[in-house]
């Protein structure tokens, strides 16, 4: 199983069946998260209200803010590994993030609101939608991660969440409340930063960022990662109701895939992330979809849909 996965991650990235990205490339807008130029970038351009920052992680564009922090706040750890921040490792989430936007993943898949919809409002993020509350624990977490682990330094107000209108008690929203809450994925996620601060503040200069380093910190990243799908998976389970099936057993095919991805320490840097969303379906799956006969989806996408569903029945036989 474990060389399946590999095999996953070589077919996305081989040069027979990537196109060739560089950094000249990765310059354009289309490698970006939608609206990535409109969302906030410091914590003030959020609204103050009785002494807190408020953030609307309901709202696409507030939610892609908060990993714009994150990857401005974390930029300096990353000096050595390319330009304009691209060796980050953060990248993935709000590539991830920008990539369900962009297919629709995000919107209502009951069609009771117009929540997602570009003739409702576009920017809602939907209770209802499955890939949203499953990325609540990869976008909240790792933000509070991050509070908690002082990568904005002392912040002068507290930080509070808002609730969606629906399923409240499914998430939490502050440092305490997550604290209390969910205490194993905060010490997670707060590792991911203690760690990349502490070779960062050990090292002579940021040059000393070694490659050997990064791996330390992928190895937390992604051990944060899998234990936020590992967390939310069961959580979310009923919200695949409102999903065709083709597209829900997509979900858990892709929730079981990063287990095995994790694994490889795959480089979640900007180039790395665009190169492999490439073969990620650019639209929801319906039921007349039959694997690896999608017509409207490239051969690498067919292919890379159909391993990751053999690779999730393996699985599921394994144990």
């Amino acid at each position: 199983l474990g060389i399946h996965a590999l095999l996953i991650v070589t077919l996305t990235l081989s040069p027979a069946t990537a196109t060739a990205w560089s950094e000249n490339d990765a310059i354009g807008e289309a490698a970006y998260p939608p609206l990535w130029d409109l969302a906030p970038e410091n914590l003030l351009d959020f609204p103050v209200k009785d002494n807190k920052i408020v953030i609307n992680a309901w709202d696409y564009q507030q939610r892609l803010g908060m990993y714009k922090i994150l990857l401005n706040f974390s930029s300096k750890y990353f000096a050595t590994f390319g330009s304009q921040n691209f060796g980050n490792i953060l990248w993935g989430l709000p590539l991830q993030h920008g990539w369900q936007f962009h297919t629709g993943r995000l919107a209502d898949p009951s069609n009771v609101t117009s929540c997602g919809y570009e003739d409702g409002d576009l920017l809602c993020i939907s209770v209802r939608s499955w890939w949203a509350c499953m990325n609540y624990y990869l976008s909240a977490l790792p933000f509070l991660g991050a509070v908690e682990a002082g990568l904005f330094g002392q912040l002068q107000y507290e930080i509070e969440l808002l609730p969606p209108e629906e399923q409240r008690a499914d998430f939490c929203y502050s440092v305490a409340d997550c604290r209390s809450r969910i205490p194993k994925l905060m010490d997670d996620w707060k590792a991911y930063f203690e760690v990349n601060n502490f070779f960062f503040l050990s090292a002579m200069s940021p040059a000393t960022f070694s490659s050997f380093q990064l791996d330390d910190a992928l190895h937390y990243l992604w051990k944060a990662h899998v234990a936020s799908i590992a967390y939310a998976l069961p959580k979310f389970h009923d919200s695949l109701k409102y999903l065709p099936d083709t597209e829900a057993n997509f979900g858990e095919d892709w929730a079981n895939g990063v287990d095995f991805i994790a694994a490889t320490y795959f480089s979640t840097d900007f180039l790395t992330t665009n190169k492999f969303q490439a073969f990620l379906p650019q639209r929801m799956l319906v039921d007349r979809d039959v694997l690896p006969s999608i017509s409207d989806f490239s051969p690498q996408q067919n292919r890379v849909l159909l391993s990751l569903r053999s690779l999730h029945k393996a699985n599921q036989l394994t144990g």
